[in-house]
């Protein structure tokens, strides 16, 4: 037992391929509670087992906001500290030692790095801080997808402590079904009309399924929002306006919904990365050199979910390769294309490309540069 009492609680459902591993990452803390909703394979034997204590309750409708306050409901009254996990999920070692650390009494939530996919190679693609663990009483759970947590007690919530030694994986199952998220998002916007952020998320849904028209509609209606004023989200939905134009064969539009983005966030490095692809697929090469040179400037990154892989790895890199190659600049294509490659150095393309971009700078005629993609 440390400084404090640490529960960790969980839903689930058929994922005993995790159960093991999300054991041995959940064990640094005194009590693990699951609630499992309808399992059919092992997933309860396994959890129950490595000692965690598992109740087996089906919740329909099916709603994560729902599972997941009936789950906590399930951790002790005495609790300290409620950790929040998915069973595809696993700590860092020592993430216990450093919560504690930096926990204080009457804190409310505290902030973590959370690491949402990898890359093929293994590399870290999605990265921004999480704020699932929290203290027992006082939260509630509201949204049916895309759920976060609502402080409900009286007065206000305690503060926010920064867990920066706290480190959370997600290595989620790929053949894992999406298909409840759109219901469950529209129903969430039926519910909260008013909640700028669910419709954000169900815009963004409907550009993943290819419905650009729908996308269009329901981000414009973001932007609309007087609630909708945090600029990082805004240049979001502008971004996915602009590929659902593009997708639709409106360069035009795109091109002017991109330069918005880029307005309304000029230090996210994803507006000037997306419209910088735009124009290579066009071949403005000019647009591709400023575009790029403005995204690689801007280097810190933030630790918002509004962050997205392709912008911090080797994107950037490559369109101002390829830019640099097709404007005869092959010396400085080469220097590019090997820090692409060294952010990607699995690419057997960004190899290829790199060979071919290495003849051109020593004179040496080209095979087929036509290969350069």
């Amino acid at each position: 037992m440390g400084k404090y009492k640490v529960c960790v609680y969980a839903i689930c459902k058929n994922e005993e391929q995790f159960a093991e591993g999300w054991m041995d990452s959940m064990s640094e803390a005194d009590q693990v509670v699951v609630l499992d909703t309808g399992s059919e394979d092992k997933t309860v034997e396994k959890l129950r087992a490595r000692g965690a204590e598992v109740t087996v309750e089906p919740v329909s409708p099916w709603r994560f906001d729902t599972a997941r306050n009936r789950s906590l409901a399930l951790v002790p009254e005495d609790a300290d500290i409620c950790v929040c996990t998915d069973l595809d999920e696993v700590f860092h070692p020592g993430w216990r030692k450093e919560l504690e650390r930096v926990w204080v009494p009457g804190a409310g939530q505290a902030s973590y790095r959370y690491t949402w996919s990898f890359n093929a190679d293994g590399s870290e693609g999605v990265v921004f801080w999480y704020e699932k663990i929290h203290a027992r009483h006082g939260y509630q759970w509201v949204h049916p997808v895309h759920e976060v947590l609502r402080w409900v007690g009286t007065g206000s919530p305690g503060p926010m402590v920064s867990a920066e030694g706290v480190q959370l994986d997600h290595h989620p199952d790929p053949a894992k079904s999406r298909d409840q998220y759109l219901p469950l998002l529209e129903l969430s916007v039926r519910e909260e009309p008013g909640d700028d952020r669910n419709v954000h998320y169900l815009g963004r849904e409907y550009m993943y399924r290819g419905r650009w028209d729908d996308c269009i509609r329901t981000l414009k209606d973001h932007l609309n929002m007087p609630t909708a004023l945090w600029r990082d989200e805004r240049a979001a939905s502008m971004r996915y306006i602009a590929k659902s134009y593009w997708e639709k064969g409106e360069a035009a539009q795109a091109r002017d919904w991109y330069l918005r983005a880029i307005t309304e966030a000029p230090h996210l490095r994803e507006p000037y990365t997306d419209l910088a692809l735009m124009l290579y697929q066009r071949q403005e090469w000019e647009g591709v050199l400023y575009f790029t040179a403005c995204a690689l400037a801007i280097t810190v990154r933030p630790r918002s979910y509004i962050c997205e892989a392709a912008a911090w790895g080797s994107l950037p890199h490559d369109l101002r390769a390829l830019a640099l190659y097709y404007t005869g600049a092959y010396r400085e294509a080469v220097e590019e294309a090997r820090r692409a490659l060294e952010l990607e150095p699995g690419s057997q393309r960004l190899k290829n490309n790199l060979e071919q971009m290495e003849r051109a700078a020593e004179n040496v005629p080209l095979q087929s540069p036509q290969d350069l993609l």
